[in-house]
């Protein structure tokens, strides 16, 4: 009997991946926003407000020099001071709503980096920042008047908050041992003098003499306290990172806009404001004239280079109040000077932000889990990014 002989067939199985490799793919890019996002969240901090910080400053520099008593821009015809206003203006306010939302996004998802941010010596005085950004975004409003309820509404919901940290952080330098002012004091702490003194010419803005006079003591009391302290070189002023120097301009913005709160409450630039003036002015030299104390915080860009900004804007305003109360060439010289100073430092910290947009919000390493100094130097070192 012969053998049966099967034949051998060869079967060719084919499998089609394209529906999983589309799948791989659209999961891919539905993966990648979030990510993002979240990278975004983990290394913004309430020091990018100082962003926002400089263009409602700005704002508010523009709003009073294209007044109609305005000695700076009141001999022009032209419509462009009014254009470039307007612009700045909604610019600033688009800047400051994406950085809230932003930043009210991190105290969804990270709040222990929130949490760590409030307990920070430096960290927390940059708390303030939205506050003060929000208040002169509302003092510069082209189409508000202070007198209006929204006006004064509004107001009320910005100066809460900064009350509220005032109880926490005034609170604690009296009466915490390990928080006294003379552990945790560093330029940074001017903020909140500078968030009391802001919401000061807010409320004489509106007529509020009374709420602008505790505001203004307030500010100016702790400022003198905080500048004393500073001055005397005592251990918190020795622990602080030398990139974030561009903060010493702090040191002339709390008077400068202590000079304007002040010519807001009285109505006039009386010697008061002056004095004021002439000494965020000497401070303001003393700075320039020390250019060795800058130079290593500016070999790297760092959202910190924009507390070059709003300072001298500050100070600029100041010197449009003075050329309007003493109407002379040093008035007006001092007006130009300072305003275009202002205006340059502005714009070019807007090309440097533009060209270093892929360090803007690079993800350094976080504030630490040190709440003072003296607990600082018993951990790890870890670089600030406030």
């Amino acid at each position: 009997m012969d053998s049966l002989e099967i034949p051998k067939q060869e079967i060719h199985i084919k499998i089609d991946n394209s529906i999983s490799i589309n799948k791989e793919r659209n999961t891919d890019l539905v993966d990648v926003k979030p990510i993002v996002l979240m990278s975004v969240l983990r290394s913004l901090h309430a020091g990018y407000f100082r962003i926002s910080l400089s263009l409602c400053s700005q704002a508010l520099l523009w709003k009073i020099m294209i007044e109609p008593d305005s000695p700076s821009m009141s001999h022009l015809n032209s419509k462009l001071p009014s254009m470039a206003f307007h612009l700045l203006w909604y610019l600033a306010l688009v800047t400051q709503v994406l950085l809230c939302f932003l930043y009210v996004l991190k105290c969804v998802f990270f709040f222990d980096m929130v949490k760590e941010e409030f307990l920070h010596y430096i960290g927390v005085n940059y708390l303030y920042a939205p506050s003060i950004s929000w208040l002169l975004l509302l003092q510069s409003a082209p189409i508000m008047e202070p007198q209006s309820i929204l006006y004064q509404t509004l107001f009320g919901v910005f100066a809460i908050p900064v009350l509220a940290l005032d109880t926490k952080l005034y609170g604690q330098w009296f009466t915490t041992e390990k928080k006294f002012l003379s552990m945790l004091a560093n330029p940074a702490s001017q903020v909140s003098v500078i968030a009391n003194l802001v919401a000061a010419r807010g409320a004489a803005e509106m007529g509020w003499k009374e709420c602008a006079l505790f505001l203004f003591s307030l500010g100016m009391v702790h400022y003198l306290v905080i500048f004393v302290t500073l001055y005397q070189r005592l251990p918190g002023g020795n622990n602080f990172p030398t990139k974030l120097r561009p903060i010493f301009f702090l040191f002339f913005a709390a008077p400068a806009m202590a000079s304007l709160a002040w010519n807001s409450i009285c109505e006039t630039f009386d010697a008061v404001a002056k004095m004021l003036f002439f000494l965020s002015l000497f401070i303001f030299m003393s700075l320039v004239f020390r250019p060795n104390l800058f130079k290593k915080s500016m070999k790297r860009f760092n959202v910190a280079w924009w507390a070059y900004s709003f300072p001298l804007t500050f100070l600029a305003l100041d010197s449009v109040q003075y050329a309007k109360e003493v109407d002379d060439q040093i008035g007006s010289g001092f007006m130009l000077i300072f305003s275009s100073i202002s205006v340059l430092i502005f714009l070019g910290m807007m090309v440097l932000t533009a060209s270093n947009s892929n360090r803007l919000l690079r993800r350094d390493h976080a504030l630490g889990s040190a709440t003072s100094p003296k607990d600082k130097q018993k951990s790890l070192p870890r670089n600030a990014s406030v």
